[in-house]
């Protein structure tokens, strides 16, 4: 029954009589129907569609809570500062430490996180210091269901948000009006251009370092991001990867044969060749 404290977390609260339309108009996620019982994951977007910053966000009553990597809270709370202009929102720094998550726990507390739960987990996220067990029982668990973070498995303002399966999870809106990025993401959408994703990776040994390039015939198709022993995650080109596999080329990260499988619960697969890559 583990619950598990992450004390590089950091939460702000977003309140105020605008604070809906204001997030609604400006992240990728789709705050009208967010539910007072779920967490959902989402981002701020450069121009050019890619991730700026990446966060958990869920209502608190009338207000917004934003959980996001405690290195990123002060300029995130700049940025959206900058984008306030004359609107009622006030934005303030939660001074509890960290995030705590807990799963298969019937008497946890917190808002259930979207991510897991498309994968049929219940996790729960909370503010403060709840939890004692150990923070690689979270790493294990978001590597066994393709559940990605900047900084561990994407370097912010490098990835596009389909790269890490937010038009999947539920933190990328294709119905809501425009917010920063709009344009980019929708026509990765609609053409079906996107080809990088995340994939769990395992070995029957200890995985190397995170950051280690994964390859096929020597020419590379990723990058090992989270490493949980033999288990891990990584984002790749789904379509050199199902070239590899088709041809039965062995993928290796570093020297070591891994395997690599799109989460079962994102409906994906690897195409068979990079003519037929359509995710």
């Amino acid at each position: 029954m583990p619950a598990v404290f992450l004390n590089d977390r950091a939460l702000i609260r977003v309140c105020g009589a605008d604070a809906e339309s204001f997030l609604h108009n400006l992240i990728t996620t789709d705050i009208i129907s967010l539910s007072a019982s779920e967490a959902r994951p989402g981002a701020l977007l450069t121009p050019q569609g890619k991730i700026l910053f990446d966060f958990m966000i869920w209502r608190d009553g009338t207000d917004f809570v934003i959980e996001t990597d405690a290195g990123q809270r002060e300029a995130l709370v700049k940025r959206l500062t900058m984008y306030k202009l004359r609107a009622a929102v006030t934005l303030e720094v939660v001074e509890e430490p960290g995030v705590t998550v807990s799963w298969d726990e019937d008497t946890a507390e917190g808002v259930a996180d979207n991510r897991f739960a498309k994968a049929g987990v219940v996790l729960l996220r909370r503010g403060g210091n709840h939890g004692a067990a150990d923070a690689a029982l979270y790493d294990a668990l978001r590597a066994a269901h393709g559940v990605a973070i900047s900084g561990a498995d994407f370097a912010l303002q490098d990835a596009f948000p389909h790269d890490v399966l937010l038009d999947l999870n539920g933190g990328l809106s294709f119905r809501k009006g425009c917010y920063v990025g709009q344009e980019v993401v929708s026509r990765m959408q609609h053409r079906g251009t996107a080809r990088r994703r995340v994939v769990s990776v395992s070995a029957d040994a200890d995985l190397p370092a995170t950051g280690t390039e994964i390859t096929a015939t020597g020419k590379p198709v990723g990058t090992l991001g989270t490493v949980a022993g033999r288990n891990g995650l990584a984002i790749v080109r789904i379509d050199r990867v199902g070239e590899a596999i088709a041809n039965g080329t062995p993928l290796l990260a570093g020297e070591t044969t891994v395997s690599l499988t799109l989460p079962p619960w994102s409906g994906l697969t690897f195409p068979a060749s990079t003519d037929e890559a359509s995710a």
